[in-house]
């Protein structure tokens, strides 16, 4: 998986990276260049607090500004605050005719995820690209003097400085030495938090954990169409014998049985943003180290009379789309991200390129393998990598998509219960409606013989849920000035709805809001009174009512 030539790349660039032994302080150090960091920056900032962002990222924004612009939005009516305001903020963006450079406002007919594309009533807009979306936090960060730190990571190989429970400082892999008063890591990873000798969980709980019914092993259940269901395809190399071995991708490994938990991650992929305009497309090419065998199972799903391919390439401004995951063998690069949450920052540096070379791949032999239809092979051909985005990076995304990573196990821990309605609470920083929904964790081969991914659900909550103030708070006894927004403490299942962009912006604005009470009050994180912090949430536009 990991060639020596992008080994010695990635070693090259942590190797170089200049030693400043300097001190930086803040009353709020938000460590992650996530939209939830960006968020949680300029509510602190609003708030009088100095702020300090350290960001591993040369790009700020995740992966909303790294190809999710066709936004899981949920019930877009309960995104309030600054959530809310970047959607907004969307909208302005694109009443400009200027950067409409690929096709008019007027000929934009792109429809949103559950919500319309564009809301004129309440001026937001709900699909963008990514430049745009980057665009729009690099403003934000200017325009309210936010210092930022680019490319700055967290030294994992140092201690974190703490007092009791209490962190006072850390070291990045520059040399520069980080103090504040609160933190806040809103990565994706949890890195900071696990640092900091904090709970936390990788993979999925067993069902018996939180008396769950969509955790663990979910082998043939089928919410989506993720799966080889009725297609029954051989998962050998030569179709009939199975001592010809395994082809690519596929586990040989038992799958466990239903509702048990194990050390498995949901899928990840990149985010792609694609063109068709001739005049703005890189053209899909072959990638180095490239095989199309890798694809082979692919090939045997188009001879099934698969015919989906272009099903999830959802439309975005001038002529873009972005591209997700969509059926048996796509862009999800199943069982190839187990070891990222806890790996060092040069494997994960090598399983990103490798998830990289999987997706260049499939485009290239989509485009080109004699046994791709001709129809969807001359389909294919017509698209290419935009060369206004991602610009320094050959029009490929900056940011993998990090589904799930770590999960911090604080006294409060969501579970599907309360995305299900089954549970509630009294202290809500805000309110969640997506599906319980993860991608496929394993791809195996069943007892009959035939190849079949496992670990999809997609269940709809009966009605909005509201989100737990614990649930971004470590444990008292293991760290008091610590905040969690994206790594929250909840369950894998639970997880899989909480996971969007705009709840973790949401859950960003709430985490600068206590640290700003914590700070005023002399106070741990977790003794923020909820009857104070309330008032504030709902006087900054956060719904935390789920109706």
């Amino acid at each position: 998986m990991k060639s020596i030539l992008s080994i010695f790349i990635v070693l090259c660039y942590f190797n170089s990276t200049a030693q400043t032994n300097t001190t930086h302080q803040a009353d709020i150090v938000i460590y992650g260049g996530t939209s939830s960091a960006i968020v949680a920056a300029v509510k602190a900032k609003q708030l009088g607090h100095s702020v300090l962002v350290v960001s591993p990222d040369k790009h700020l924004g995740g992966v909303s500004s790294s190809g999710l612009g066709y936004t899981d939005s949920g019930n877009s009516r309960l995104i309030g605050g600054l959530s809310k305001t970047f959607y907004q903020k969307v909208y302005n963006y694109y009443q400009d005719i200027k950067v409409w450079h690929w096709e008019s406002m007027e000929d934009f007919h792109g429809e949103g995820q559950g919500t319309s594309a564009i809301n004129t009533q309440s001026k937001t807009m709900w699909v963008f690209e990514p430049h745009a979306a980057e665009h729009i936090f690099d403003t934000w960060v200017a325009e309210n003097n936010i210092t930022v730190l680019k490319e700055e990571w967290l030294d994992r190989n140092k201690p974190i400085i703490k007092a009791s429970t209490t962190i006072k400082s850390f070291y990045t892999l520059s040399g520069k030495k980080i103090e504040g008063k609160i933190f806040i890591d809103a990565t994706y990873e949890g890195d900071l938090m696990a640092a900091a000798g904090v709970s936390y969980h990788v993979g999925r709980e067993s069902n018996a954990v939180y008396n769950e019914t969509y955790n663990g092993v979910q082998k043939e259940v089928y919410q989506h169409k993720h799966n080889f269901k009725k297609l029954k395809i051989s998962p050998y190399l030569s179709p009939r014998h199975k001592e010809s071995g395994l082809l690519a991708k596929i586990s040989n490994q038992n799958p466990g049985k239903n509702g048990d938990g194990d050390h498995r991650v949901e899928a990840y992929c990149f985010r792609m943003c694609l063109t068709k305009v001739p005049h703005n497309r890189i053209p899909i090419s072959k990638p180095e180290d490239y095989n199309p065998m890798d694809y082979e199972l692919l090939a045997r799903v188009y001879k099934k009379g698969w015919k989906a391919t272009f099903q999830k390439f959802d439309g975005i401004p001038n002529l873009k789309t972005d591209v997700n995951n969509h059926g048996p063998f796509s862009m999800d690069n199943i069982g190839m991200n187990y070891d990222y949450p806890e790996a060092s920052y040069e494997e994960r540096k090598a399983i990103a390129i490798e998830h990289r070379r999987y997706q260049e791949g499939l485009l290239y032999f989509t485009a080109t393998d004699s046994r791709v239809p001709k129809k969807i092979r001359e389909e294919m051909q017509k698209w290419g990598y935009p060369k206004d985005e991602f610009t320094d990076n050959g029009g490929f995304p900056h940011q993998l998509y990090v589904r799930e990573a770590r999960r911090m196990v604080g006294d409060y821990v969501m579970t599907e219960h309360n995305v299900l309605g089954k549970s509630d609470t009294n202290a809500s920083i805000g309110v969640g409606s997506y599906a319980l929904d993860s991608h496929n964790t394993q791809r195996y081969v069943t007892a009959e013989g035939h190849v079949e991914n496992e670990g999809d659900i997609g269940v709809e909550p009966p009605h909005p849920y509201k989100i737990d103030k614990g649930t971004i708070l470590p444990k008292a006894s293991e760290c008091t000035n610590l905040i969690v927004p994206v790594c929250v403490s909840s369950s894998h299942t639970a997880y899989g709805s909480i996971r969007m962009e705009p709840v973790f912006m949401i859950l960003g604005e709430s985490a600068s809001q206590i640290a700003s009470l914590a700070i005023q009050n002399k106070v741990k994180v977790q003794d923020v009174n909820y009857k104070e912090l309330q008032p504030l949430l709902i006087k900054s536009g956060q719904i935390l009512e789920n109706k």
